[in-house]
């Protein structure tokens, strides 16, 4: 009985053991560097305004820290659920994500920041809806599309994710939120393309996307931002200060960087140097070498999210993956090149890295179920006695 109840316990241990022996390392140590990496930055970045608002130089770094932790350990109870599972719900996620977002807009529940209002705030816990609603949108498209395979040719197919990302985006928008409407909206046209929708049915959307964009840019604030992206040394005492800041930060980095910690920008120089602007930090602290070397961990990143996504065992995986490995892309690619000044100044935070704990969390979370979409199409492969 006693060497029954020890062999039972060394075939749970081994077990347990084998089910992470699928998990794919490179995507894992990607995200793990990535988040303490930004834990460090956002450190560095943020200790004198900490320091001068909170009486805490580790204010902002502790709040990212205890998120990376919650995060990796929604991470890990998610790479051990089925993802299958989750097509059940694509619709309720739809839901839940629109509900999330219409909460913004109660009066006691939103909070407000710089002119924004883009919080649920419960006491002192708050959380940004826009966050969640981008890996929502992924769900329902994929579990969608994923059922409505054989009709992608129909233009009445795409009508209902057409609808559901409309809506989402303007929600988004009345936060008032570009640069998350920018995500949502380039990555529901990308789940249609990946689905196999028609590219003539794609190009008609660009009809109404470019009647809006004037609409758009009648905003002031939105053509204020426009005249300092094109010409910021024009007005470099206001709307063109922070991407003026962010190009000082940038060029005083040089090839190695001023060292860690040793940034001047942060002294109040650099508007949200710990969160939208951090990749400035880095260019100053580490120079274009540890620009490029961060750079090159998102690409390995998002080469192998990709890969997972080509190689996943059943249509709603590969969509599921596509999205949130895009959703990681696109989210990188603005970011960079709105602190470089390649594109127009806009708020969106450097995944894994950026100050904000709903935004590390949503992500991990992102990447358990990523894990195991991997780790349920290597099953499938070795069940059925194929050897890659």
């Amino acid at each position: 009985m006693i060497i029954y109840q020890k062999k039972s316990q060394t075939q749970k241990i081994f077990n347990k053991t084998k089910e992470f022996s699928y998990i794919n390392k490179p995507i894992l140590l990607c995200v793990i560097f990535l988040s303490f990496f930004g834990v460090l930055m956002i450190y560095s970045a943020s200790s004198y305004s900490a320091d001068l608002n909170y009486g805490d130089s580790f204010f902002f770094a502790r709040k990212q820290l205890v998120g990376v932790f919650i995060g990796l350990i929604f991470l890990f109870i998610i790479y051990k659920i089925d993802f299958n599972i989750l097509q059940k719900y694509y619709k309720l996620a739809l839901i839940v994500s629109l509900v999330l977002l219409a909460l913004v807009f109660v009066p006691f529940l939103s909070v407000s920041n710089y002119g924004a209002t883009r919080w649920i705030g419960f006491g002192s816990f708050t959380i940004q809806p826009s966050e969640l609603a981008k890996f929502g949108l992924v769900l329902f498209c994929a579990g969608y599309l994923a059922k409505k395979h054989n009709e992608m040719h129909k233009f009445k197919t795409l009508i209902p994710v057409l609808v559901a990302g409309g809506l989402m985006c303007v929600l988004i928008m009345l936060e008032p939120n570009m640069s998350i409407t920018i995500c949502v909206g380039a990555t529901f046209i990308f789940l249609l393309f990946v689905a196999g929708a028609k590219i003539k049915h794609l190009l008609m959307l660009g009809i109404p996307i470019l009647a809006i964009i004037p609409i758009l840019l009648m905003e002031p604030y939105r053509l204020k931002r426009l005249t300092a992206f094109l010409d910021p040394w024009s007005n470099a005492q206001d709307e063109g200060f922070q991407l003026v800041q962010s190009l000082y930060s940038l060029g005083s980095g040089g090839l190695f960087g001023v060292g860690l910690f040793e940034s001047r920008q942060k002294y109040l120089f650099l508007p949200f140097a710990e969160s939208d602007f951090i990749f400035s930090i880095i260019g100053e602290e580490l120079g274009l070498v540890g620009c490029l070397l961060i750079i090159a961990v998102f690409f390995v990143l998002i080469y192998y999210g990709f890969k997972v996504a080509k190689n996943a065992s059943n249509r709603f995986g590969s969509l599921l993956a596509s999205g949130i490995t895009f959703v990681i892309a696109i989210q990188v690619i603005l970011n960079i090149a709105v602190v470089t000044g390649s594109v127009p100044p806009t708020g969106l935070p450097l995944p894994f890295i950026s100050a904000g704990g709903t935004s590390i969390v949503v992500f991990l979370s992102a990447i358990g179920v990523l894990l195991n979409i991997d780790k349920c199409s290597k099953k499938e492969r070795l069940q059925s006695g194929f050897v890659p």
